[in-house]
Order: structure tokens, then sequence, then C-alpha cells
């Protein structure tokens, strides 16, 4: 038997396209370039950048033609350049290092992650151990969980040696799993924030298990989930319903991205996760009706268009874009910014 050639693969047959509302670039992301721009535009290259400003191969690629640096710890930087942190924060030690380096520093932190930091300073002086729901290893958990200075526990693990004093730890986890096998100090005297840009249901049951397990735990004013990342899972949801294949324009790295994927997965939809057109698979649509597509918070428009083009290519010729919420929120440029770039200007 001979193998079928992959041109014989490449879809026939007419497609239909859905474009979730909203996707793509959100308030804080697109905050975080302007900064990096402006920076870039008044003071000229190098401008160094701690971490990929956003999850964005392209987004990234672009700043960093413009002249921008990117680093991923602060003794990348020669003393006394500008710096720029990125959208997913940092922590007090990063800030406390740029200041002692005689860096001047430019805060593109997320305003939404800025409100889970100031939570977190809130909980500690109320001297509430911290449960963290998030990613290891991501850096908007790394940031946030450095809000607490010292005493930092991950996992519910306590060195015995070192005495941590109440209100001083804090502890990751990802799962109802981690939740079970957490060991904390005071059950009366606990709380949680969660990372900015989870999936609603899977941070849901984490946080059942949390009140399950501590009854007395207390909880953020109001949800951590960015209104952005909320909108973006719920347009897929309705999405999907009507679709029997989704594709999420997203680079590997983006939490809300791979998030976005998952949630269409989890509706029972074939779906994948592509950084640009040229990772779409012909092979993907044989047998399909109808497609849709989203795009992360960290992703450009330009990208979605650059895929559908590829989708029509490939045999689709209907497009259609779902109405959805529409966001307003916009996020005003740090003070520091804005006053160096007056006084440039003068």
């Amino acid at each position: 038997m001979t193998e079928t050639p992959i041109t014989d693969l490449t879809p026939k047959s007419s497609l239909a396209l859905v474009l979730a509302n909203p996707r793509g670039f959100c308030a804080g992301v697109d905050r975080a370039i302007i900064i990096v721009e402006q920076a870039l535009e008044k003071f000229g290259a190098p401008i160094y950048v701690r971490h990929e400003v956003v999850h964005n191969k392209f987004v990234v690629d672009e700043l960093r033609a413009k002249g921008a640096v990117f680093v991923e710890e602060l003794d990348e930087i020669p003393t006394g350049s500008t710096v720029i942190f990125s959208a997913h924060g940092v922590s007090k030690a990063v800030r406390a290092e740029a200041d002692a380096r005689g860096l001047t520093a430019f805060d593109a932190t997320c305003p939404l992650v800025t409100k889970v930091h100031i939570e977190v300073a809130k909980m500690r002086a109320a001297g509430l151990e911290i449960i963290m729901i998030g990613h290891k290893g991501h850096p908007e958990v790394e940031g946030t969980m450095g809000q607490i200075e010292t005493g930092q526990i991950e996992g519910g693990q306590i060195d015995e040696t070192e005495a941590i004093p109440a209100g001083k730890g804090i502890y990751l986890v990802e799962t109802p799993d981690d939740v079970a096998s957490l060991t904390i100090m005071d059950p009366l005297k606990l709380a949680f924030v969660t990372q900015t840009t989870l999936s609603m249901d899977d941070a849901a049951l984490v946080i059942n298990a949390l009140k399950a397990r501590f009854p007395h735990i207390n909880a953020p004013k109001s949800d951590d989930i960015c209104y952005a990342t909320q909108n973006r899972q719920d347009a897929i949801k309705i999405m999907a319903k009507d679709c029997d294949l989704v594709i999420i324009v997203g680079s590997p790295n983006s939490s809300n991205s791979n998030r976005l994927r998952e949630v269409a997965e989890n509706q029972g939809i074939e779906s994948y996760m592509i950084d640009n057109a040229s990772f779409l698979k012909p092979e993907w649509l044989l047998g399909k009706h109808k497609v849709g597509v989203s795009a992360g918070a960290s992703a450009p428009e330009i990208l979605v268009k650059e895929v559908i083009a590829k989708l029509q290519t490939l045999g689709a010729n209907q497009v259609q874009e779902l109405h959805g919420v529409v966001e307003s929120v916009v996020f005003q440029l740090p003070k520091n910014l804005v006053n160096a770039i007056s006084n440039v200007k003068k």
C-alpha cells in the first residue's frame, strides 16, 4: 500500500470561519508595549527589558528590532542604564537591586497584577499566611510571591531549621492535589490569591478545594483573574459550541493563550495553538466544516489576519465575526515615564 502524498491532504471543501470576540491585545499588553516604544523613542536604544515584556515572539522580535534588549537578570544590564519591568511584574528584591545598581526603572507591570501585589501586602500586614494559585516558574507567580521578602515557602514545604513567623509564608499550589498536601501553620490565619491569567474553571476547582479544607480561608475582595482573561475564555466557550475545530493564535510561553486552547478542548472540540500562520497544518482541516479562531491577550491582530488569509487559501470562503464584550479599559502610563518624557521635550 502506497502512502498518500501530503498534497492530497489539502482540504478541498469550503470552510466557514468564526472569529471570537474579544480576542488579542488587552489593555495591560497595549500599555506594556507602548512603554517600551515610548522609552525607545525618547531616550534611544538600548533600552533594557527584564524578561519578555509580553509573551509573544512577534511582539518581542519587533521591539528588539527597534533597539530593546531583553534580559533575564539585572546583572546583564550595565550600571546606570534604563530598564523596563515586564507586564508580568517583579519581586521586591528585583526592584531593590535595580535601585542599588543605579538603574532608571520604568514599570510595565499590568495594573491588575499590581492589584494582586497590593493584596499580598495587605494580607501580610494582617498577619496572614498566603496561598498562591498559579503555575510554578511563571514570571507573574515569581513576582507575586516575591512581594514577601522573607520566609517564602513553596508547595507547603517548610524548612524546619529556620523558623518562619506567621504572616511571612507564601505557598504555591497548582491543583487540588497540591491543596491536599499543604502544611500550613494556622488555618484561621490564611488567605489566597491567584495568577491573573489562569483558566477560570481550573482556578475554581482549586479554590473549592481550599475552601473545603480551610473553611475560614480569606478570599481576595475581588476576583484576581483579569477581566480580559475572563472575557476571552467566555468568548471561546460561546464560539466553540458551533465549531468542530478551534485555532488559538499565541506563543507557547503565553499562559493566557494556553488556557484558551484548554478551554476549547474542555468543550470537547479539537483545538490547536499556533505562533503564526506558518504553523497551521492543512490536515487539521480535513472533514471540518466550521473553524473558530481566537488569539491570546498578548497576540497582535496582524497574526490573526495572517491565519485567516492562510485558511482562506485552504478553502475558507465565509468569515463571521461574533459579537462580544466591548472592552474600553485603558491603563495610564507610569508617572515617572510621563514626567521623564515631558522633561526631554523641554
